[in-house]
């Protein structure tokens, strides 16, 4: 009978959460989490605040994406090395902000719905692979 070692104590994990640590301590990863949770918070009240709340599932849709951005992109710096994958999730939630006002049912498409839509999903988006980036770079700092 022969025992393995636990995969925790294996050389390169311990290699990967180190690199992990290192991108996360960067200002320009800090600086693409903060941004990316004003982003978030943002989308969430955006129905209200460019003021097309009567517009009531698409305002519930970007609280609901808005929300689910901050937790997404929120994880990302005290936990890098378990929360990275998310990055794609976030990617995915701003080509969806992009697309909501022509996908939700009824008339959703007014031009403050869309031009708060379309800019707010194309920074998501931006920030979103910008973290995905960030995770990708090997230790020499190439990606």
């Amino acid at each position: 009978m022969t025992t393995h070692p636990r995969i925790e104590s294996h050389p390169d994990l311990a290699e990967m959460r180190t690199r992990f640590e290192r991108v996360t301590s960067t200002p320009a990863a800090q600086a693409v989490e903060a941004l990316a949770l004003i982003t978030g918070l943002y989308l969430a009240a955006s129905p209200w605040i460019a003021g097309f709340s009567a517009l009531s599932p698409l305002a519930i849709n970007n609280l609901i994406a808005g929300l689910a951005f901050c937790l997404c992109m929120g994880g990302l710096g005290s936990a890098y090395e378990r929360t990275h994958a998310m990055a794609w999730t976030a990617v995915a939630i701003g080509a969806w902000t992009i697309i909501a006002p022509w996908v939700i049912a009824g008339e959703m498409d007014t031009t403050r719905s869309v031009v708060s839509n379309i800019i707010t999903g194309a920074i998501a988006l931006c920030l979103g692979l910008a973290m995905v980036a960030m995770g990708g770079r090997r230790r020499d700092g190439m990606t």
